[in-house]
């Protein structure tokens, strides 16, 4: 049975009212609002990648604010260090013990912004954060706070000073998307609007995090038949049997493909998973798992979905 988005009370209509309010301020974006919201409910992290200026990091603080979520920004730079994100343990003389002060990234919402002008070291302190949801610190363990959600900025690779993500990082985000230049229509409305920043600041929560929590245990327990996961594996094994990837899908990537698209039906106001699904977060799930057999760094995903019959 579909879910009734005309009640008030429903996840899809809950889902909508946050997505119009993001638009309110991130203008003519609305596939990717959808997609970062899809992301933050199969309980992934987001990474955008695109030019300085387009947008990134007021969509990810409006999804704070929206979402009613502690929310941290850190500016990666060169010199910035594992210690910086984490946290570090300072000695107290009057107790003679080592305290541990946690860092920015003990908080449920994080914006790591301009991660690739970090170095390698840096980025990996963090990545495993994401991966293990907890931080160690002198044999101690500190849990990270529910939900964690990070977001991810990057600046495309050809830009001065950047250290690329190799593959087994990038494999740590479910989503990968492009903000891309807004329309005419709607770049218009940012020029004659009130400053964005302003805005951001005026906006009231629409969940809580305990709302997103039961949203996301919501998410998971979509529906997904048998042939759909035919589907799913069979666009898993034309990448591998295919030439033109270096390398094919790993099941990760297949438990992230089907998250997503649980997340994709629930926004559509489903209780069950359609191919339609699979296909409207494929771009943004597979695309930065694959590479072109001939170098290169961009795939066509469409040709891949259109060469896999739906069931």
């Amino acid at each position: 049975m579909a879910l009734a988005p005309e009640k008030h009370n429903q996840p899809a209509h809950i889902l909508d009212t946050v997505i119009s309010r993001i638009g309110q301020i991130v203008l003519g974006k609305e596939r990717q609002a959808r997609l970062s919201l899809a992301c933050l409910l199969a309980r992934g992290h987001l990474l955008i990648e695109d030019l300085p200026g387009v947008g990134k990091t007021t969509l990810a603080h409006v999804l704070a604010r929206v979402l009613g979520l502690q929310f941290q920004r850190i500016q990666f730079t060169a010199d910035l260090l594992p210690a910086d994100i984490l946290g570090v343990s300072i000695y107290q003389a009057d107790t003679k013990n080592f305290v541990f002060h946690p860092g920015p990234v003990f908080s449920q919402l994080v914006l790591a912004d301009e991660i690739n002008r970090a170095t390698p070291k840096t980025q990996s302190a963090l990545l495993e954060a994401m991966e293990e949801r907890q931080v160690t610190a002198d044999g101690v363990t500190h849990k990270l706070p529910q939900p964690f959600f990070v977001i991810a900025t990057q600046n495309p690779h050809h830009l001065i000073g950047t250290f690329p993500l190799p593959e087994s990082q990038l494999d740590r985000f479910l989503m990968r998307i492009e903000m891309g230049y807004p329309d005419r229509a709607a770049e218009r409305a940012l020029l004659k609007g009130r400053d964005r920043r302003e805005l951001v600041e005026s906006l009231q929560p629409v969940i809580g995090a305990d709302k997103l929590a039961s949203l996301q245990q919501l998410a998971g327990r979509v529906h997904v038949a048998d042939p759909l996961l035919d589907y799913v594996q069979n666009l898993l094994d034309a990448t591998r049997r295919a030439g033109e990837f270096a390398e094919g899908l790993s099941p990760r990537a297949g438990l992230s493909l089907v998250a997503a698209a649980r997340a994709w039906a629930l926004l559509s106001g489903r209780d069950m998973v359609l191919p339609e699904d699979v296909q409207a977060v494929a771009p943004s799930v597979i695309g930065h798992r694959l590479r072109p057999a001939g170098g290169g760094r961009t795939v066509n995903i469409t040709r891949l979905l259109e060469s896999v019959p739906i069931p």
